[in-house]
């Protein structure tokens, strides 16, 4: 029952991926052309004290906004894994689909791993790292140029954001199981998870509000993509 031939993937999977894509890029032109990012990223910097509101070195905010949620993200991974690689009668007895914990699986490892992509080639800068919060390279977004005689000697890795990649992530987990409110809920925990994780690096400054939403939408049209590849 659980390990059925594979249907024909939903047409409506298209048209979801076009919708978020053109979301996407309403929301990347929306802050290209507004200073939201600063607008905001300045609530959450004291230029008196030169601090953010939340002290990346705290140990108890990295326990359970950092270390925390990437384990809960490292778990749940290998779990779906050893399930969908398992024997039948696992996922018979929970009631779970292989080609939804497939999907989870893949979820889970390629989100993190497009943003860890975008990093590399974006040479965008984290808020902490620019003159007005107390760096030393000048802010520039994301498809500006640096200055002639203002360019920095190292390549910047902020955009977009990778550690709320892995909580918004674990939406994947949402087919499993069939059901409309396991569903719903399970989209709700990872959207949630992920801006817990987002916000944690906006309010230290680590990210932008652009980092963390972009990634929510990477996210989503990754999972419509492995949606349509494994027809789920």
């Amino acid at each position: 029952m659980n390990d059925r031939p594979a249907p024909a993937p939903p047409p409506r999977l298209r048209r979801w991926f076009w919708a978020v894509l053109f979301v996407l890029a309403g929301v990347t032109l929306l802050f290209e052309v507004t200073e939201l990012d600063l607008r905001l990223q300045d609530r959450f910097y004291d230029f008196g004290q030169r601090r953010w509101v939340i002290d990346a070195a705290d140990p108890v905010g990295r326990a359970l906004c950092y270390d925390g949620p990437k384990a809960l993200v490292w778990v749940a991974g290998l779990t779906a894994l050893a399930l969908a690689a398992g024997p039948a009668a696992w996922r018979e007895r929970w009631g779970l689909d292989r080609r939804g914990l497939w999907l989870a699986v893949l979820t889970i490892a390629t989100v993190p791993a497009l943003a860890g992509l975008g990093k590399k080639i974006s040479n965008t800068f984290c808020p902490s790292e620019i003159r007005r919060y107390g760096g030393d390279v000048p802010y520039v977004k994301l498809f500006e140029a640096f200055p002639e005689d203002d360019r920095p000697a190292r390549r910047g890795g902020g955009f977009p954001a990778g550690h709320a990649s892995g909580g918004f992530a674990l939406m994947g987990l949402a087919w499993v199981r069939a059901g409309r409110r396991w569903r719903t809920g399970l989209i709700l925990a990872g959207l949630g998870l992920g801006w817990w994780m987002g916000g944690y690096q906006m309010l230290k400054g680590a990210h932008y509000l652009s980092h963390t939403v972009t990634t929510m939408l990477l996210a989503g049209m990754t999972i419509l993509v492995w949606r349509k590849v494994l027809r789920v």
